[in-house]
């Protein structure tokens, strides 16, 4: 019987097609479950007159409105709720500004946020 030079390029074509597939998912034996995505955390720093007027939740402590105010603002980023908040110290932003902030209530707030 005599096959085509067609015919051979084409179960050559196959053959390397399934070659593929298989070497493509030999790395999942397919019983093993997928990891879970890794808790992602953010900080943002928030300037302290962002004139919003939450500034005074945000920098005290216990305040009953800092923790609503917080996780309303990571729910705005996209995250689920907020770690922390507060007055940001002076090692978690850069000091790009030559001048040195006088008060506590001129720097930045911080908010971490969670998933």
């Amino acid at each position: 019987m005599r096959r085509s030079a067609a015919g051979y390029l084409i179960l050559a074509t196959a053959l390397a097609t399934a070659g593929l597939a298989h070497a493509a998912l030999a790395g999942s034996d397919g019983e093993t479950p997928a990891k879970a995505p890794s808790h992602v955390e953010k900080t943002f720093l928030i300037p302290s007159s962002d004139g919003y007027g939450v500034g005074e939740c945000l920098t005290t402590p216990d305040s009953a409105c800092g923790q609503v105010v917080a996780n309303a603002w990571c729910e705005a980023q996209g995250y689920a709720a907020a770690n922390s908040y507060g007055v940001a110290a002076a090692d978690e932003y850069t000091g790009a500004i030559s001048q040195p902030i006088a008060s506590p209530s001129e720097r930045p707030i911080r908010i971490t946020c969670r998933d």
